[in-house]
């Protein structure tokens, strides 16, 4: 889980808005992305986001 002040602050590097906090993952809803969390630090490189929710598309 990230810190609540961490969250408040980072963004999407593709749209530039917030994320949400879904355990291992920080999510992108609207573009339908999960960034990887390793070791309790966000992965926000777009070649390391997957599709959200797992498994579609």
């Amino acid at each position: 889980m990230i810190d609540r002040k961490l969250l408040d602050i980072l963004v999407c590097p593709i749209d530039r808005q917030p994320l949400e906090d879904h355990g291992d993952y920080l999510v992108n809803p609207r573009l339908n992305k999960a960034y990887p969390v390793q070791d309790g630090i966000p992965v926000l490189l777009v070649d390391e986001a997957t599709d959200w929710p797992m498994g579609s598309r």
